[in-house]
């Protein structure tokens, strides 16, 4: 290749779907503080980090809580998180995901992950396929969320690649706008919503073709 090339990759929505799972742990968050809490109100919430997830669920109800309170709703959150997806598996990954990774890889791509999850880590081994990212930057290693480019800046500059070379994987209108904000090219995947801003869209990962971009 004449030139490095490389794909960056969202976690949820994209290589797995654990929104269900973030979404029952927020919804128990949120009907505690007697905050109404459904799958409509938990869209708002795609992309965002933890602390502004909870911050936008308080706005939602008008709410204010002390900073000590707040900390200690994240952790429970968290935790309720961590404990319903023990049994994650390669069996989860969505469709076309191992096919896109395995292929990328045989072809020389540089693989990473751009999360805003803190436990991206801790899932992609759960997956069985930490093993192909050469890097993964996630909300520990960010001082701006999304929409802010800097997960995806970070990841182009750990694998020393040009964001004009490097495809950005994303399911949530703030990823796409992050990574356009920082010049790469935004596939949209799997949710619609997305279609008409992503430079690139598709329903799954099987609609992907490596040997088109590597």
């Amino acid at each position: 290749m004449s030139k490095k090339r490389a794909f960056l990759f969202d976690l949820d929505g994209v290589l797995v779907s654990t929104e269900h799972n973030h979404f029952l742990a927020w919804q128990r968050c949120a009907h505690s503080l007697d905050i109404p809490f459904t799958e409509k109100e938990n869209e708002l919430l795609k992309g965002f980090s933890r602390v502004d997830s909870l911050k936008k669920i308080l706005e939602l109800g008008n709410k204010s809580i002390s900073g000590e309170k707040f900390e200690a709703f994240l952790i429970s959150k968290n935790d309720f998180y961590l404990e319903s997806i023990q049994d994650l598996n390669q069996g989860n990954l969505l469709p076309g995901v191992l096919d896109l990774l395995t292929q990328a890889k045989e072809r020389g791509v540089r693989l990473g992950v751009g999360s805003s999850s803190k436990n991206a880590n801790f899932i992609l081994e759960k997956l069985q396929i930490r093993e192909f990212f050469e890097v993964v930057i996630d909300g520990n290693g960010v001082s701006y969320p999304k929409p802010h480019p800097e997960v995806f800046l970070n990841g182009a500059k750990a694998l020393g690649v040009e964001p004009a070379n490097c495809l950005v994987f994303e399911d949530a209108e703030s990823g796409i706008a992050a990574a356009q904000a920082g010049g790469f090219t935004a596939v949209g995947v799997g949710n619609p919503n997305i279609a008409n801003i992503a430079d690139i869209y598709m329903n799954d990962l099987t609609e992907f073709r490596v040997e088109q971009y590597a």
